[in-house]
């Protein structure tokens, strides 16, 4: 099967790009890793006439931390720069496990941070531990730049705020006295699988005490979700398996998965109600920062 004929453009500027894709509005595609895109512009499932490569904005793959800010991950970062951050792995090692969980190796190598948020896909693995540490996303258009958080970015199942003449440039973890954080996954095999359920959790601790905490889910709504009454149910108690078991068990009737070939409604549930609580116990007890 052979790629549909389209025009290709390498603009050199972000603004370029945001004016490339007013020129041709929905006819148009931004293109980063493309592991994504261009095996569904080959099947004919999105027939683009242009693609507006972003390969030399390299500003867009810098991981860095700004004093007061936090840590600002570009939106070309690929999974394995997030794997292989030192910034990471001192500061926030769940998001780089959380993109090693992610496809391949060889994927990894190519596909981007940005590309996996901007899918919105519901079983994505980047955004529930984003969300759970408070992350923003920022966007530059025709009409300037604009910063949100990132729980607030997507609208339904591979839908999104981002514009259609916007480009993604960076996710920003701000500074946190978060305790410890994590995240978990269930597929239906140990490598490259899609996440049948996915739980993040990010904890601060006083002594025994759960001063605060953030809950995130994956795959078992039409977006990522955030377990608030679950939180609520941690807050400024005792840190016990029972609470645990508690907050696991009301994050499963929060959520509302869908039954497919992947697993059932009701299976779901169940693993929201053990991964919650298996994340919440790693976040505590390892300090997984």
């Amino acid at each position: 099967m052979y790629l549909p004929d389209f025009d290709y453009y390498v603009p050199q500027t972000i603004q370029e790009a945001c004016t490339l894709l007013t020129q041709f509005g929905d006819k148009a595609k931004l293109l980063s890793g493309g592991t994504d895109l261009m095996v569904k512009f080959k099947h004919g499932i999105m027939p683009y006439e242009a693609l507006v490569s972003l390969k030399e904005l390299n500003e867009l793959k810098e991981i860095n931390y700004q004093q007061g800010k936090g840590v600002i991950i570009g939106s070309r970062a690929t999974h394995n720069d997030l794997v292989n951050s030192s910034l990471l792995n001192e500061k926030y090692l769940s998001v780089s496990e959380a993109a090693h969980q992610m496809a391949s190796n060889q994927i990894r190598h190519i596909g981007t941070a940005g590309g996996n948020i901007v899918n919105a896909v519901p079983s994505a693995d980047l955004p529930p531990i984003l969300i759970a540490l408070g992350a923003t996303i920022t966007m530059i258009g025709p009409d300037g730049e604009r910063t949100i958080p990132l729980e607030e970015f997507f609208t339904g199942p591979g839908q999104s705020v981002l514009a259609q003449n916007e480009v993604v440039t960076c996710f920003t973890i701000p500074d946190q006295p978060t305790t410890g954080s994590n995240y978990m996954k269930f597929g239906l095999r140990k490598s490259g699988a899609l996440a049948v359920v996915g739980s993040a959790s990010a904890v601060t601790m006083e002594g025994n005490i759960i001063k605060d905490a953030k809950i995130a889910l994956g795959a078992v709504a039409p977006t990522p979700m955030r377990a608030k009454k679950a939180e609520a149910l941690l807050i400024g108690k005792e840190y016990t398996d029972d609470l645990l078991e508690q907050a696991g068990i009301a994050a499963s009737e929060e959520c509302s998965p869908i039954s497919d070939i992947r697993g059932s409604g009701e299976y779901r549930r169940d693993m929201v109600r053990v991964y919650t609580k298996r994340s919440l116990k790693a976040a505590i007890t390892k300090g997984h920062c």
